[in-house]
């Protein structure tokens, strides 16, 4: 039995490999189109993993077969639909700021699943979310309203505020859809579907598959062995250990974990950015910190 410190560490870990992925993004769409990198990523990440699964003994067929419909519908919203609209969006907008936007997620996923699980969101929630909601008007504005009224100057940072609501229907759809299969199989099949909706999608595409530098190729084995295939795997047995909504606080980490990632590559955030930053993760904390301990049990 794993034991809780060892969870927090893999979880951390994800959250950490995540945060990487937002600054290693850049110098890859340098070399390469977005949609081939979003399908090279998650074919090579899928191939790992059937090979790792197969190893195991994990049972594929049988349950791919079985439940087809629901692993192509998953993988096509956090797979497919996320990973389009996250590398688009990294060829017009910043590491820090991607990562701050999606630091509301936990917040976007709670309300979808409001709407769509019919979960009540509670009194912090609905207190968090427009302090969340103004730190990313400061992240995408650098601190100039007057650029909101100039989508061409934010078009990257709209792409990825889709990106996020892509992953919260992944998180809900997640809950209400995924079989009752492994943690592992889960993965391995949903990533599986993502891979070939994306392979397919740039291959009748107008974009050409073009060959990445050296550098290129380190920083998109990084995003595979570690953003993609250790990521999903660690992320999904803390999941499985401390349920979702206890899981989902690691978020919180990303960006911080995206600027210190792009702080080391010489890109240092701006004030702008740490007080939209600021005000993101407090609306977060405020939101995720459970308020009685049968909550955090439930979650």
């Amino acid at each position: 039995m794993i034991k809780n410190n060892t969870i927090y560490l893999l979880v951390i870990t994800s959250t950490l490999f995540w945060g990487a992925n937002f600054a290693l993004a850049g110098p890859i769409l340098q070399d390469i189109s977005p949609l081939w990198l979003a399908a090279l990523r998650f074919v090579l990440s899928a191939l790992i993993m059937i090979a790792f699964s197969s190893w195991r003994g994990e049972p594929l067929i049988v349950p791919a077969l079985q439940y087809i419909k629901t692993y192509f519908l998953i993988g096509a919203v956090g797979i497919g639909g996320f990973n389009l609209l996250f590398f688009y969006a990294m060829q017009t907008t910043s590491a820090g700021n991607a990562s701050l936007i999606m630091a509301t997620n936990p917040l976007v996923t709670m309300v979808l699943a409001a709407l769509v699980l019919g979960e009540r969101p509670g009194l912090r929630l609905l207190l968090s979310l427009p302090l969340a909601l103004a730190g990313v008007i400061v992240v995408i504005s650098s601190g100039d309203m007057s650029k909101l009224t100039h989508l061409q100057n934010v078009q990257g940072d709209l792409l990825m505020l889709g990106a996020n609501l892509a992953w919260a229907g992944y998180n809900v759809l997640s809950r209400k859809l995924m079989p009752q299969q492994s943690a592992l199989t889960n993965t391995t099949l949903v990533m599986s579907a993502g891979a070939l909706i994306l392979l397919v999608a740039a291959a009748i595409s107008h974009e050409h598959m073009t060959a990445i530098g050296f550098y290129a190729g380190i920083d998109l084995a990084i995003m595979v062995v570690g953003g993609t295939v250790l990521a999903y795997l660690f992320w999904n047995t803390g999941i499985a250990r401390l349920g979702a909504g206890r899981t989902a606080i690691f978020m919180n980490l990303i960006p911080v974990f995206a600027m210190l990632t792009a702080a080391v590559m010489g890109y240092l955030p701006n004030a702008a950015q740490i007080m939209g930053g600021a005000l993101v993760i407090s609306g977060v904390a405020l939101a995720m910190v459970p308020q009685r301990k049968r909550e955090v049990d439930e979650g």
